[in-house]
Parts: structure tokens; sequence; C-alpha cells
């Protein structure tokens, strides 16, 4: 079967970052212009989530959506090189610097509707800048679509998602009807390193 999964991947500031090389500017915080972005650490995790399924399922298409400003293309492609197919930037000056998930939200589902024919969302299940975890769900419910949230496993099987979902005491098995939201955890496991091909690959796009 045909399959198109949509991942969603935010660029942030590596949260590795110490707090003096934040500033205070008027009534926000800004960071020193030198600092690295990176791909949230969680989303890179969705990626590799749905590459296991491109992996299993021949035919699968994995397109990536990041929304923001300023990207960098060497960063944000990383999960090109990682085996992902495409790369759709949502970019407007209006995004920047806000922190309204409802913005985003609307934006991002615009671009999944644009799309067409998506059978599943992946997100990391929260960003490391803001650990709010409102998107997907936001995502999930605007578009009716069912969730499943912290997921260490993904699996689709025809028209059905099967989701092994973290607990404080364990996990359980869940599964939904396509298409459909998930959400996926470190618990997944770490994903791949990018290879040659893949990076040169990406560069070229």
């Amino acid at each position: 079967m045909a399959l198109h999964i949509v991942v969603m991947a935010k660029q942030v500031l590596d949260p590795e970052t110490p707090l003096s090389a934040f500033r205070i500017e008027g009534n926000r915080v800004a960071a020193a212009s030198n600092m690295a972005p990176v791909v949230n650490g969680f989303d890179e995790q969705a990626v590799e989530a749905a590459l296991r399924i491109k992996e299993a399922i021949d035919g699968t298409h994995i397109t990536v959506l990041s929304y923001g400003t300023g990207f960098a293309l060497d960063v944000i492609k990383k999960p090109l090189a990682m085996g992902a197919d495409d790369l759709v930037l949502l970019q407007d000056p209006a995004f920047e610097n806000t922190i309204d998930p409802m913005l985003t939200v609307a934006a991002l589902v615009a671009a999944v509707r644009k799309l067409g024919d998506v059978d599943l969302v992946l997100a990391g299940r929260q960003a490391s800048d803001w650990d709010n975890a409102q998107v997907p769900a936001g995502i999930a419910e605007t578009l009716g679509w069912p969730i499943a949230t912290i997921a260490k496993a993904v699996e689709v099987d025809g028209t059905t998602v099967r989701v092994q979902r973290v607990l404080p005491d364990g996990h359980e098995l869940v599964e939904a009807s396509l298409p459909a939201v998930v959400t996926v955890s470190n618990e997944l496991g770490a994903p791949r390193y990018p290879n040659m091909r893949g990076i040169m690959g990406a560069r070229r796009i």
C-alpha cells in the first residue's frame, strides 16, 4: 500500500546552550546570534519512527514539515539526510518569536490539508524550547483525527496504526484507524545517523 507520512520537525536552539548565552531585549528573551540551532531531538525520533515504517512498507513516502523563521538549511535538512523524501518549510515574518501554539496549529493543519492524502502525522512528544506538547493534540483535534501520545513503537497494518504507549508504570498497546496523529518519545531509541549518500542528496535539494 502507498502510505504518506508527514513528520513535524522543529528547529530549536540547542538545549545544551548555557543560560549565560541569553539576554533580555524589551519584553522577550533573545539568544546570541552565533548560537547554533538543532532539530528538536524528539522530532528526530519521530523521523526515525517514520523511517522504520518506510522500511517495513514499500511505497511509503515521508514529508517533513517545519514551521518557523530563520531556518539554517544545513540543520533543518537533516531529516532528508536521514532518509525522508521531501521537506516543506513554512516561513513568514508573522511566525517570528510567536509562542502561540494555536497559530502554529493553524499553519501546520493548513499545510497538511494542502498536501492531501496524508495517512499519518508523526511528531516528537514535545519541543525542547517550550515543552508544552500542545501542537500535536491541536492538529489532531482540528483535523478530527485520533491521536496516540508518547509512543515507544509505531507500526502500520493496513488502515490501522498500532502504538506502544509509554506509561509511568510500563506501557500499553493501542490501535487507531488512519488517518491519525502519533507523538513519539525517546523510548523509541536513538535516531539513525545520516549516511554520506543521504547527506549529499540533501545538499542537492
